[in-house]
């Protein structure tokens, strides 16, 4: 327990410190206080003198940093008028920044990037992709398009099992377009220490529409907007119907150029509210033959291999209700064979390297009669080549590596499909 509470104190410090150098006086100045309160617990736990002592110190100072943020945020205040006697305080406003209150408020809680990733790099998902250059693609290339009553979809729902590429597939689509992407998992919204989730949602979304084009993204939404039930809290159903509100647009024409994705893997447990908001329902199955054919081609990437392109397909065969993650646990796990037959290796022969065309050192396999007995050990950290993964690596990775998503799980996501979704 004091543990934690030391925690929340430091976490607390460095926030004040960063808000202070934003020039955010005010939360700054929550900050400290904040901080205060969690040192006052401290010292009625505390029963070391020599601690206690310490917490006081810091308690002293905190007071003293409050204080004089107090001070200047009264003078903000009263000289608000006058650019010159404030300039050291109040930067002048620039539309094109960020507002740091919305910033600073959130910048524990979300990332912003301006994602690389493509569409060629997400294999399958024909319908996925279709959807979201509706939603996204085609308005901001051509916003001359949607006038009178067609206008882009708004919110967008991605659902199916773990590790099929949700949220990969969303920042293809800011990417694609040059948008801003927010990434902000339910967690973080729902756990902030100041206990104002709703007071975050609305400047999540005041965020967005200062950064538009921008995409909402909101990992595992299913947090964040469950079910209604009987012992429901009161500050969960607050979230809920302010996310409701901002979903719908409370903010009238400003909300243009914002769109809300969310991923969930249990799309039965969405509150049917939130639902609703979601015009468009996608399901993200796992990947067929030539997706997956396709993605052990991009996991293995320039990686040396001798692999070909019938082993490829023989891949995408072997490897049916494996999801993308687990293609890629599976790559990881080919990878790794290599080094291990370096390990284990009694014998080394010399192989030219393709890069320098020096003579270097690489084991051998059991039936080579070739090479010189010797092991990893006795070779020269700069002297050995990798062996090239093979097929036999991939096939033997995935004999070692099952499945993570069960077939009885399936069946949960088509019946789902069939009421109200979309399938890919």
């Amino acid at each position: 327990m004091q543990n934690n509470l030391i925690e929340r104190v430091q976490q607390l410090a460095r926030w004040a410190v960063k808000a202070e150098k934003g020039d955010d006086l005010t939360l700054a100045f929550d900050c400290y206080i904040r901080a205060l309160e969690f040192i006052r617990d401290l010292l009625a736990q505390e029963k070391n003198p020599k601690l206690a002592e310490v917490f006081k110190e810091k308690a002293s100072e905190f007071m003293h940093r409050a204080e004089q943020l107090k001070a200047a945020i009264k003078a903000q205040k009263e000289f608000s008028h006058s650019e010159s006697s404030i300039n050291k305080i109040n930067k002048p406003p620039d539309n094109k920044v960020i507002n740091k209150d919305h910033f600073d408020s959130l910048s524990d809680a979300i990332l912003i990037e301006k994602p690389t990733i493509k569409w060629t790099d997400v294999a399958g998902l024909k319908q996925a992709k279709s959807a979201l250059q509706e939603a996204v693609v085609i308005p901001a290339r051509f916003p001359q398009l949607f006038t009178g009553e067609r206008k882009p979809w708004k919110g967008i729902l991605l659902y199916g099992p773990p590790g099929t590429g949700k949220s990969y597939l969303a920042k293809a689509c800011a990417s694609e377009v040059d948008c801003t992407f927010i990434s902000v998992s339910s967690a973080d919204l729902v756990s902030k220490w100041l206990g104002e989730s709703e007071k975050l949602i609305k400047q999540l979304f005041q965020l967005a529409k200062e950064r538009s084009p921008s995409i909402i993204f909101i990992d595992e939404i299913d947090s964040l907007c469950g079910q209604r039930c009987e012992g429901e809290s009161d500050s969960n159903r607050r979230i809920k119907t302010e996310f409701l509100v901002q979903m719908q647009g409370g903010a009238g024409a400003e909300s243009q150029g914002v769109l809300i994705l969310g991923a969930t893997n249990v799309p039965w447990e969405l509150d049917p509210a939130v639902r609703r908001r979601f015009e468009k329902r996608i399901y993200i199955p796992l990947p067929d033959t030539e997706a997956r054919m396709t993605q052990f081609k991009l996991r293995l990437g320039k990686t040396p291999n001798a692999v070909t392109e019938s082993d490829f397909k023989e891949f995408g065969l072997a490897s049916e209700g494996y999801s993308g993650s687990d293609i890629a646990v599976v790559v990881k796990e080919a990878l790794m064979m290599p080094l291990r037959r370096c390990i284990s290796a009694r014998k080394f022969k010399h192989k030219k390297d393709p890069v320098d065309n020096s003579l270097k050192w690489i084991a051998t396999y059991p039936s080579d009669n070739i090479g010189v007995e010797m092991t990893l050990s006795d070779v020269p950290p700069q002297m050995l080549i990798c062996p090239d993964v093979n097929a036999e690596d991939i096939y033997s990775a995935l004999v070692q590596t099952r499945p993570s998503v069960a077939k009885k799980d399936l069946e949960k996501y088509e019946q789902f499909t069939r009421q109200y979704g979309e399938r890919d």
